[in-house]
């Protein structure tokens, strides 16, 4: 059962990472029968610590009390994706792994595990602007880039900043049930679990090809998004045999026509999610998917979400009438 609950500072620690681990695992909730932790917050730097947004934080702890901790939380901070991290610290971080303690990063701290060794061979999530970056330096992590967080026991990363909270809901949905983790998600007034991932969030327009070889034909796409388009129509537009136009398409843009066109038709769609009132279907129609049907498998597939789920998400509850 999870009972000490420990989060370990860096210099440039992002305090709202920080006060994610401190809300879910640092208040006193036994008024509403929910589960106390002994808490703490550790330095692996000294017990001064400055923040990124300007202030600094104190602690009397270091690292030796991460030693008794079944959780250990390692928030994000600045810089924290480029620069070298106390051995100390790392040492602390892979002791706590092996005999058997849970291991949780919020957006960037995954970078930390990461040094750690705790990575290798595992799944893991990282903010989406990271995660090209995590690859690269750990190459031995399993990187998954459109989720919200992971859990490849003991280690737990999440993504960005909110994410953190999704991992946090999540442990205590595993150690305690989910009755108490609905009661601490009430008290912070946040959804107790979320649907879809990362890519929802993500803008992610496909690049445009500076060459003139089917630049024409892209802006022909894009002008006529709501109708049935083929290769063979393509191709003849630009004056090519269906075979060299789609090589030549994969070469100038980095994807297949069908491709370039699915994701122009779900930004379109996600456009209109956002800032109108057309029904789903009617949204469907518009943006060349034919139906209502078609465009939720499109989005559960690519942005991991529906429709409805994303227009909730992104155009807010509707006004309420004066």
């Amino acid at each position: 059962m999870l009972k000490n609950v420990a989060a370990v500072l860096l210099n440039g620690v992002h305090p709202f990472e920080l006060g994610v681990v401190c809300e879910v695992f640092g208040l006193d909730r036994s008024d509403e029968g929910l589960p106390v932790y002994d808490f703490a917050v550790a330095s692996a730097e000294g017990p001064e610590l400055s923040t990124h947004a300007g202030f600094t934080v104190r602690t009397e702890h270091g690292l030796d009390r991460l030693e008794e901790a079944d959780l250990i939380c390692v928030p994000a901070g600045e810089s924290y994706t480029d620069r070298s991290y106390p051995p100390e610290l790392l040492e602390a971080l892979r002791r706590g792994a092996e005999r058997g303690a849970r291991v949780l990063s919020v957006c960037s701290g995954v970078f930390v595990l990461g040094a750690a060794g705790l990575l290798d061979g595992r799944e893991c999530a990282v903010h989406w602007r990271h995660v090209q970056e995590l690859s690269v330096r750990y190459p031995r992590a399993k990187v998954l880039p459109d989720v919200l967080y992971v859990d490849d026991g003991p280690v737990i990363t999440s993504a960005g900043t909110a994410a953190g909270i999704d991992a946090a809901l999540h442990i205590v949905r595993e150690e305690h049930g989910t009755e108490v983790a609905n009661a601490i998600a009430r008290r912070m007034v946040v959804p107790p679990h979320r649907d879809g991932g990362q890519a929802q969030f993500v803008a992610r327009p496909l690049p445009r090809t500076s060459c003139d070889t089917v630049g024409g034909v892209l802006a022909w796409m894009d002008r006529h998004l709501d109708e049935e388009i083929t290769v063979e129509m393509l191709a003849e537009k630009a004056l090519m045999s269906p075979r060299t136009f789609a090589r030549r398409f994969k070469e100038e843009t980095g994807t297949t026509p069908y491709r370039w066109l699915m994701r122009q038709r779900l930004l379109f769609a996600q456009q209109l999610l956002e800032a109108g009132d057309e029904t789903v279907d009617a949204v469907a129609g518009r943006a060349g998917f034919g139906n209502a049907a078609a465009m939720r498998h499109q989005f559960l597939r690519v942005l991991g979400t529906t429709p409805h789920a994303y227009r909730r998400t992104f155009q807010g509850p509707p006004a309420r009438a004066a």
